[in-house]
Order: structure tokens, then C-alpha cells, then sequence
């Protein structure tokens, strides 16, 4: 893995580049309005929802499109920002062979362009893309792969211009980067809408946890997280553990991702 951390205000700007995007969701539209910012002009954004392709088209001056085959196909670049399933469903209807070619899965190898460019390849952000929530860029980590060098190499140039933070990962490390994205992300927002409706149901207010929530993240300036456990379970304070079993018996989903979660804080104790 490499990572490139340059400050992109100390050098010279990327030349810029037109760019396509197929897909209009989430994902899409932040690296649209990104690259965008940065001076890249966004071409074209096709949707199978005509409105949606609009809505980011209007927003990012492009045209839009609900039908590949008025794909123009003089932009240099074509990020496909879609469904994995959509990922292999593309490739049989499009073709862009002298362009650059990118989609922005974090588990699916770059190999499934290769119908439609051998210059392809991926970028992939461990980052929740929510559309009218705002995200710094200038610190949102990028994971790039080329199909070979000289791919890599335009990929990082081209997204040098909107973050510092690039990382060159193969495919086997991008799906574990995913799998650890997915629990630092999902699961753990999963768990606090448990929290909150915990809180909620007996007219708590669940703003009340929003420093312990604060002060946990900031366990990973500290290094080892495991090393930094608190809590009942780390403790083998069995008088609460089974005060917490008994509140949750009336629902066997939370009390056996309780239990579970519990043998994995006991199972890795090392303090």
C-alpha cells in the first residue's frame, strides 16, 4: 500500500479533465460536486431515472441522460458509480476504449471493466456518502487501483486535486478496508439506532450519550482500541451483565448481539 499525502495548495494544479458519471446516487454526486470544485468539468450524467440524473446534472453544469446509447463518448473520463450487480450488467452495453475508465465499489475487482476500457480502474472512499450532507474534502481518504501503472498514475492525478489523502490499495486490501469500513460505519450506526430507541422508549434523551460517543472516537488517537476497552463485559462484572440479559429478553435479536458482543470484548482482553 502506498499512500500519497502531498499538500495540493504547494504544487501546481492537474490538468483538468471531462468526466461522465453513470450513476446519480450518493457516491456520485460527492465526487461530482468534487471534482466540480476543483476545477474538472463534469460532462454528462446518465441515470435510469431521468430526474435524478437532472437533479446532479443541474447542480454540477452537465447534461443529463437516461439513455446509455446518448452517452457522448469524447470524455476522458467515466466513473461508474452504481449498484456491484450494475457493475456487471454495464460492461455489455458500453464502450470507451481511449478513455479512463473508474468505478467506485469497494469489493468488486477492476477486472470487470475490461470490456469496456483496459484503462480502468477504481476509486473507493471508507466514507458514508449521505447526498445533502456536507463532507470536507480536503480530508476524505481515497483508495485508488489502476489496471497498470500508467492508469494508477492518471488516477492519482486526477484526484490529487481534491484530497491529499490517496491510497494505493490492491484488491484483496480494499475488500478488507470495506469489511472494517462496514463495521466501523454501519455497524456501529446499526447499534446506536438500537441505543436510541432503547433511550427513546422510556423518554430519555439519546443527546444525553453524545459525549460518551465523542470521547470513544477519540480512543483512536491513543492506539491499541482493544487495550482501551471499558465496560461491564472487560470488567466480568456478571451482576450487570445479567441486569442488561434480563432488560433485553423480550428481544432475542439485541440480547444475542449483546452476548456475542460480550464474548468478544472477554475473548480479547489483553490489558
Amino acid at each position: 500500500m502506498k499512500r500519497t499525502n502531498t499538500d495540493p495548495t504547494a504544487a501546481p494544479r492537474a490538468a483538468t479533465s471531462t468526466i461522465t458519471f453513470i450513476g446519480s446516487g450518493n457516491v456520485a454526486t460527492h465526487l461530482a460536486m468534487a471534482l466540480r470544485a476543483v476545477g474538472h468539468t463534469i460532462l454528462q450524467v446518465f441515470s435510469r431515472e431521468y430526474d435524478h440524473a437532472a437533479r446532479l446534472a443541474d447542480a454540477v453544469g452537465a447534461s443529463a441522460t437516461d439513455r446509455l446509447n446518448h452517452l457522448r463518448d469524447d470524455a476522458d473520463v467515466y466513473i461508474l458509480a452504481v449498484s456491484d450487480d450494475a457493475l456487471y450488467e454495464l460492461p455489455l452495453d458500453l464502450r470507451f476504449p481511449q478513455a479512463l475508465v473508474l468505478h467506485t465499489s469497494g469489493s468488486t475487482p477492476i477486472t470487470v471493466l475490461d470490456r469496456i476500457s483496459r484503462r480502468n480502474g477504481v476509486v473507493w472512499s471508507p466514507q458514508t456518502f449521505v447526498r445533502d450532507i456536507a463532507i470536507d474534502y480536503q480530508h476524505l481518504p481515497l483508495c485508488i487501483e489502476g489496471s497498470n501503472a500508467a492508469a494508477t498514475a492518471a488516477i492519482e492525478g486526477l484526484f490529487s486535486s481534491v484530497t491529499p489523502h490517496i491510497y494505493r490499495l490492491d484488491h484483496a486490501q480494499r475488500c478488507r478496508a470495506h469489511l472494517a469500513a462496514v463495521m466501523v460505519s454501519n455497524f456501529v450506526n446499526a447499534i446506536n439506532g438500537e441505543a436510541q430507541a432503547l433511550m427513546q422508549h422510556c423518554g430519555l434523551d439519546f443527546n444525553m450519550l453524545r459525549p460518551l460517543a465523542e470521547q470513544t472516537l477519540r480512543k483512536w488517537d491513543y492506539g491499541d482500541l482493544r487495550r482501551q476497552q471499558t465496560g461491564p463485559a472487560v470488567r466480568h462484572d456478571n451482576k450487570t451483565l445479567a441486569m442488561h440479559r434480563r432488560m433485553l429478553a423480550d428481544d432475542p435479536t439485541l440480547l444475542q448481539l449483546y452476548d456475542m458482543m460480550t464474548e468478544i470484548i472477554q475473548a480479547h482482553d489483553i490489558r
